[in-house]
């Protein structure tokens, strides 16, 4: 992940507050609960030196949202003095806390390891004349490892591709023809489709940069699909042999095994990621910390910024900061701990080249 989008927050000039405010489950008193949780932690940014110009900045923002459901949803809030920078939802795992930061720098290690742990699906559940294609940007787990709640994912968007065959797609049976052309044509429909579906995922595709296509439905038009994919979304393509869009059992079912696919491509993800810091770090060229990594990267040295998967870091503000603006990326891995390096300090960086450490 790019830190470029994030560079206008990262590199704006502080002091400036950073707010989370984790998801809850939707009720009556969900617009009650907001404000009650929003003024608890104004108080706490107050308390550490929040100027009334940013509190006024992000009290206008939070006014602004609907009664209801909408101000259950979890957000992410930065703010200075000349208005709010960021307000995106935040769809962390009930029980991660609502927080307050008052300091020169967004504290945005929080929103990117959220970021970090999303899995963008394409799923297209396929039988011989079509498909129903979704896209889904599947949010991290819950801290007891459990199922995220619907209202948990990033997004979901649906839609229906028809083939182009328009034909009987079901072969004859033993007998009923004299000679195949009829069984030929069959054939041809079912190419002729699946090749529509495929073209239809390719354009999705595009636009969406999945980081797994999963292939649910009938065996016979899975396979078919799969079949006329080009190599670069066979490569990421997933066969799911569970549940489809029939009924909601169907769909739970194929909800489990998204939710399992998704999850083995962070843990895939997560491993490369870790082997490749162990690289660097075995060649010299890693740092350690919030201050050694700010250091290493205004001298231009940080390639990528690499953030624990386990501890929340210490202040990382200013050297994210300094990361987005020597052009890094964010990472997540496994970072090592006792004499490998202080892991729980949270953030460490891989070098473009060996730096002075004091």
């Amino acid at each position: 992940m790019e830190l470029k989008r994030l560079r206008p927050v990262l590199e704006h000039p502080g002091p400036m507050a950073t707010v989370y405010l984790e998801s809850r489950p939707p009720g009556e008193d969900a617009g009650t609960q907001s404000r009650l949780r929003w003024q608890a932690v104004r108080e706490r940014l107050e308390a550490d030196g929040a100027t009334s110009a940013t509190l006024a900045a992000l009290d206008t923002v939070l006014r602004q949202d609907p009664v209801g459901e909408v101000q259950a949803d979890g957000r992410v809030l930065v703010a200075g003095d000349d208005g709010v920078l960021l307000d995106e939802h935040w769809d962390a795992s009930l029980g991660s806390g609502d927080a307050g930061y008052w300091s020169s720098s967004p504290q945005l290690d929080r929103y990117l390891r959220e970021a970090l742990t999303a899995v963008r699906v394409l799923i297209a559940v396929a039988d011989q004349q079509g498909a129903r294609v979704r896209r889904e940007v599947l949010g991290e787990l819950g801290p007891d490892g459990s199922e995220p709640a619907e209202e948990q994912r990033f997004s979901a968007t649906d839609s229906a591709v028809e083939g182009s065959g328009g034909a009987r797609v079901h072969k004859a049976r033993e007998g009923y023809l004299s000679h195949k052309h009829n069984q030929r044509r069959a054939d041809e429909v079912v190419h002729q489709n699946a090749s529509d579906i495929a073209a239809h995922l390719v354009r999705t595709a595009d636009r969406f940069q999945p980081d797994v296509l999963i292939l649910a439905g009938t065996v016979q038009g899975r396979t078919a699909v799969r079949t006329e994919l080009p190599e670069h979304l066979a490569r990421i393509s997933v066969e799911a042999d569970r549940g489809g869009v029939q009924d909601d059992a169907a769909e739970a079912a194929l909800a489990a095994q998204v939710d399992d696919i998704a999850d083995a491509v962070r843990s895939r993800r997560l491993a490369t990621d870790t082997d490749a810091f162990e690289l660097a770090r075995s060649q010299g060229l890693t740092v350690y910390g919030p201050e050694p990594v700010a250091d290493a990267a205004r001298q231009g040295a940080v390639s990528t910024v690499v953030l624990d998967s386990d501890a929340a870091s210490r202040s990382t503000g200013d050297a994210l900061a300094a990361a987005s603006a020597c052009g890094a990326e964010v990472r997540l891995a496994n970072l090592p701990t006792g004499d490998y390096g202080d892991g729980s300090r949270g953030i460490a960086a891989v070098l473009r080249f060996a730096v002075p450490t004091a």
